[in-house]
């Protein structure tokens, strides 16, 4: 079986499987899946670094495997692929994902990149039944979204779950005398800043920390020297940045440059990146981010190797990379066990469901997936999961 690719209106890609012969008239000769996201434009950075690569991995393990097993035909059906370049263009987007639907009447599709797409994307995956299993979102929204569009599904947890997490961690390591009860809160400019400080900071307080300075800044600024030194006169201990790419990076560069050190320095998106580590070797280690992922964990070192065969040697991200993969193997096991691709049945199924994926065994609450890593450390330069601490593999905060 060979896999051919081609362009199809400079910004779609399709792969064509040819099913040798035997198929009968009601049998599909292949499971047509699309997917719209952002191959160009500035949401490809995170795209291209965590979903296409697990989705190009995907269907070609599934197509090495003969296809997806459906019982309804006693035999595997290959996958045909069509890729759509969004441009980082929401509206687009929408309309891209709905014509997949309306149009092409493709059989399944895939989530696009984010939250702020999967947000907008969610009522079209509604309207017309498809299961919508989103890998690179989250919200403390997510409970009513399931209530309006039951078809959705979120596979990286719920924001207030990570400012427990957080603050928790932090709450251990203060009541051990490790940290004092000050810190320095750095917020982007950005929905999901606002999200995530709204949540921590009430719980910060409840549990008896200090803000000692606080400070907002516009999405993409690249000089924060003069925040960074404020904070460090501070005197606190710990300093958390709900960071976006590619502050996350620019952060983590100049708190080095001003010898800005705290004993917790938590940056957010990015900083699970295999990139993060890529730009600053060995001064990673000790630094805390947002996500985090056990190696060991049940069949992730060989997901890692066939993630590097597919795409050209590139590491995944220690945090959405595997809950996206994880969503896909949640997919693939729903079909499987369904027998054909009836999206109600698949839908119900996932639901309700518990699959092996390398999370582990994983099970959705009410729509998402609450047992996540949301605290991750570079330790010995890998990005361990920390936090919640009752998580497989979790490692012990390292701090001087």
């Amino acid at each position: 079986m060979r896999t051919a690719f081609r362009l199809i209106s400079a910004v779609v890609i399709a792969a064509g499987i040819a099913l040798a012969g035997g198929a009968s008239a009601q049998e599909p000769k292949t499971i047509k899946v699309g997917y719209v996201i952002s191959l160009s434009g500035p949401q490809s950075a995170g795209a291209m670094l965590t979903t296409v690569p697990n989705y190009r991995l995907w269907v070609d393990e599934v197509n090495k495997a003969g296809g997806l097993m459906l019982k309804k035909y006693g035999k595997r059906i290959p996958i045909e692929v069509t890729e759509i370049d969004d441009r980082s263009n929401n509206e687009d987007m929408v309309r891209l994902v709905e014509r997949l639907m309306t149009v092409d009447k493709v059989d399944l599709v895939l989530s696009p990149w984010g939250t702020g797409p999967n947000l907008q994307a969610a009522p079209i995956f509604a309207k017309y039944g498809y299961p919508h299993l989103v890998g690179t979102g989250n919200s403390d929204k997510i409970p009513e979204l399931v209530g309006r569009f039951p078809t959705t599904f979120w596979y990286l947890g719920m924001p207030g779950d990570g400012a427990n997490a957080i603050v928790n961690m932090l709450d251990g390591l203060r009541k051990k005398g490790t940290i004092n009860d000050s810190v320095a809160l750095f917020v982007v400019q950005h929905p999901f800043g606002s999200e995530f400080s709204n949540t921590t900071k009430p719980l910060l307080a409840k549990a008896g920390f200090k803000l000692s300075y606080e400070t907002s800044y516009p999405l993409g600024v690249s000089d924060l020297s003069a925040q960074i030194k404020a904070a460090k006169a501070s005197g606190a201990d710990t300093m958390i940045a709900f960071s976006y790419p590619p502050d996350t990076f620019m952060l983590a560069e100049q708190t080095a440059a001003n010898e800005y050190n705290p004993k917790i320095k938590f940056l957010s998106v990015g900083a699970a990146f295999p990139t993060f580590k890529g730009k600053f070797g060995d001064k990673v280690n000790g630094i805390f981010g947002l996500g985090g992922w056990n190696p060991d964990g049940p069949g992730v070192k060989e997901w890692v190797a066939k993630h590097k065969e597919v795409n050209k040697g590139q590491e995944p991200d220690r945090w959405a990379s595997s809950n996206t993969y994880a969503s896909l193997q949640v997919l693939q096991q729903a079909i499987e066990q369904v027998g054909e691709i009836d999206r109600a049945k698949i839908v119900a199924t996932i639901k309700d469901g518990t699959f092996k994926t390398i999370l582990g065994d994983t099970k959705l609450d009410n729509g998402v997936l609450r047992k996540v890593w949301w605290v991750g450390q570079w330790q010995n330069g890998e990005f361990y999961g920390v936090a919640p601490t009752d998580m497989p593999g979790a490692k012990a905060p390292q701090v001087k």
